[in-house]
């Protein structure tokens, strides 16, 4: 099956499971909610990268499981722990740090569209020293809906002044695939995300990159054009 090209100039990026591995960061903190109420429980890593995409209350609600009394102050006691909890220098997926160093130096505009909070996005992204890299960083917000709905997408598409043919989204679940489609744009996904398979279940001619090195070689492949259809 052959590949076209078109100029790629930016990137609009899911976070977690696909920058980040955010389920060891969660898992602590269920951890510690867990031991807070007595349980010998430990949180389920597998059920929270299942359960990524769909986040917020249901996600934590699902990771506690039978210690989950009241969902809704469980998500806001799960975000104020967010706010203080060490973040692991190490977060990064593979390669991260440096593709997204070496896209930048070459010119490509990147963003963030992510449903984790907005405040969680600016801390993690702050402390790990890749803030730096992105033209905007557009979490979720009581004022914006939440993925799929394209209104954040749009937002961090008009924050990098791209254009839908000339930027590639990223992400790592049928959630992001809809995400971009609803936004015009072509989704591209990562091999060792979240819920990859699963989106491939359901767009099955996603283009889907092995490595962070592969996606920059695609994307300044051939004097700055880049993979957006296969």
């Amino acid at each position: 099956m052959g590949y076209s090209f078109v100029p790629i100039l930016n990137i609009i990026f899911d976070l977690d499971g696909t920058l980040i591995d955010s389920a060891r960061l969660t898992g602590a903190i269920v951890d510690r909610m867990l031991a807070d109420r007595g349980a010998a429980a430990r949180a389920d890593q597998a059920l929270i990268r299942r359960m990524d995409a769909v986040g917020g209350t249901a996600m934590i609600a699902a990771a506690l499981g039978a210690h989950s009394v009241d969902p809704a102050s469980e998500i806001e006691e799960f975000r104020e722990i967010h706010r203080t909890i060490a973040v692991p220098g190490d977060l990064p997926f593979p390669g991260v740090p440096e593709t997204l160093a070496a896209l930048a130096a070459a010119g490509i505009g990147m963003a963030i569209c992510s449903n984790k909070p907005q405040f969680l996005c600016d801390r993690i992204l702050g402390e790990l020293g890749l803030a730096r890299h992105f033209g905007a960083i557009v979490g979720s917000s009581p004022d914006r809906p939440r993925k799929p709905d394209p209104h954040s997408a749009i937002l961090a598409l008009e924050s990098i002044g791209g254009t839908r043919a000339d930027t590639l989204y990223c992400g790592d679940s049928a959630i992001d695939c809809a995400t971009a489609r609803a936004a015009g744009l072509e989704p591209v996904l990562v091999a060792w995300g979240y819920g990859t398979a699963e989106a491939l279940e359901h767009e099955p001619r996603t283009p889907v990159f092995e490595t962070m090195a592969a996606l920059h070689d695609a994307v300044l492949a051939h004097g700055g054009s880049g993979l957006a259809d296969r």
